[in-house]
């Protein structure tokens, strides 16, 4: 089986989102389920937003409050003039949000790409918070363009040329059109392909799809983004908050070789193989991703 053929993947959004002022902005998200015990915070990456989420929230919030937000620029949240979209405007943005949104509660973290960038950092630095964290494909610093597999370097090296970079991914919106279904095993319903176009149509919107590949930690820069990954990644490496992680072969960041010399080696550590997979498990394996979160769920209460 390639992908959860057994239960339908719906393209239904079947939540209401809220909407807060962040920071003179305003974020939207969904907040659901059970209104006691900690939350579980689901963050996701580019170039999606909460509706990537759809289709496991339903699996989860019958025994937590499930939290998912669009981070800025991303989904209904704001497009900010002026912000350059960097990691560090997305991880004031998301501490502002989390401190108005659960100031003191426990949380299960649930991450994947950028999102897990932005939530480990958020964990690292609020540790006695955490009860868990679940993760895939998430972002780890590279000491090169050596270890993607080549057809993602050969996709990503041009979008940090910073012309040919903003010709593809602002005119042409690559990473919508191209990147995001190439990197789903079934293929994206148009309603789908809707759904995550629609925050993008302008292309002044593009700017976070622009911003992010440029962010991508490689041989040491940008600096800063570096020294995040770089820390929350030896923080990984030694915390004993239980984990779930997520994982499909071959991916696309993840690889078999990165399970095995560092997932497997992570303290508390239950680990799901999913199958055949690339990048966005949540669109191929979203029942089966769910019930595991909601089976481990309770071990972290």
């Amino acid at each position: 089986m390639a992908y959860d053929s057994s239960q339908l993947i719906s393209a239904e959004f079947p939540f209401e989102k809220q909407k807060i002022e962040i920071l003179g902005s305003h974020i939207a998200y969904v907040d659901v389920g059970a209104s006691e015990g900690s939350a579980t915070i689901f963050l996701h990456g580019n170039p999606t937003s909460s509706y990537v989420w759809r289709n496991i929230i339903p699996h989860v919030c019958d025994n937590s409050r499930c939290i998912a937000p669009d981070l800025m620029g991303f989904g209904d949240s704001d497009k900010v003039a002026g912000l350059e979209y960097r990691i560090a405007d997305h991880q004031r943005y998301l501490d502002a949000f989390l401190d108005a949104v659960l100031p003191t509660e426990k949380v299960t973290l649930v991450v994947h790409d950028w999102g897990s960038a932005l939530g480990f950092d958020w964990a690292r630095r609020h540790q006695d918070r955490v009860t868990g964290l679940s993760f895939f494909e998430f972002v780890l610093p590279a000491p090169s363009w050596d270890v993607f597999p080549p057809a993602v370097a050969e996709n990503f090296i041009p979008f940090r040329d910073p012309k040919l970079g903003r010709e593809l991914l602002i005119n042409q919106n690559v990473f919508i059109e191209k990147i995001l279904p190439l990197n789903v095993l079934r293929k994206l319903s148009e309603e789908e392909m809707k759904q995550y176009r629609r925050p993008f149509l302008q292309l002044e919107s593009r700017e976070p799809l622009w911003r992010f590949p440029n962010e991508i930690p490689i041989e040491g820069h940008p600096a800063d983004v570096w020294e995040k990954v770089t820390k929350y990644i030896d923080w990984l490496s030694h915390t004993d908050i239980p984990k779930l992680f997520f994982w499909a072969e071959p991916a696309v960041v993840i690889t078999k070789d990165t399970v095995e010399n560092f997932v497997k080696k992570l303290h508390n550590t239950k680990i799901v193989h999913l199958g055949p997979g690339l990048h966005y498990f949540q669109e191929d394996y979203p029942h089966t991703i769910g019930r595991e979160i909601a089976q481990w769920l309770p071990e972290q209460k």
